[in-house]
């Protein structure tokens, strides 16, 4: 199980920085995730497809951690937002554009809940369709559709873009657009 684990950990970490956005709690919802695995390693083992499952244990750690401190009485909400990108001439930066953009990725994803942000990672960023990202999280087509579609809003909302027309989400095969 371990060797299986560790093939998927680069890509569960990147994911879970992307739900947390923080590199320390990413790790603890990792590792929390690592733990519920192997105690039932074998349905892990068995599963077709083992990112699928570890990502689903992963959102799943994570929503109860959300739970959790969502009852907690907060100290005022700091916008984290990254600054504007400077106009770049084509030379390297260093990777500081790609920083920048992640950090943006990261800031949006924290303003959906985790449902939402799950179904925007496997569709949007992952290419899953809404009916394997369904599967993967154990929702109904709907529900993951309508997940969707509600944290599209949300972006677009955050983002000042305007609203699109329900069908422009969706295609027939449930594809991202």
């Amino acid at each position: 199980m371990d060797e299986v684990f560790c093939a998927l950990l680069p890509r569960l970490y990147r994911r879970a920085v992307m739900l947390t956005g923080g590199r320390q709690s990413a790790e603890d919802v990792v590792h929390d995730a690592y733990l519920k695995l192997a105690r039932r390693p074998r349905r892990f083992l068995a599963h077709p497809e083992p990112y699928a499952y570890a990502f689903n244990a992963l959102v799943s750690v994570f929503r109860d951690a959300h739970r959790r401190e969502r009852r907690q009485v907060l100290v005022e909400d700091v916008d984290g937002s990254a600054p504007a990108a400077a106009p770049g001439g084509g030379h390297w930066d260093g990777g500081m554009e790609d920083r920048r953009a992640e950090l943006e990725t990261v800031r949006l994803l924290r303003r959906l809940t985790p449902r939402q942000a799950g179904v925007v990672i496997l569709v949007d960023l992952d290419g899953y369709t809404i009916d394997q990202a369904a599967d993967i999280l154990r929702v109904h087509r709907g529900t993951a559709a309508r997940h969707r579609a509600r944290a599209l809003g949300k972006l677009r909302a955050e983002l000042g873009a305007p609203s699109a027309p329900a069908r422009a989400d969706r295609n027939s095969e449930g594809e991202a657009s």
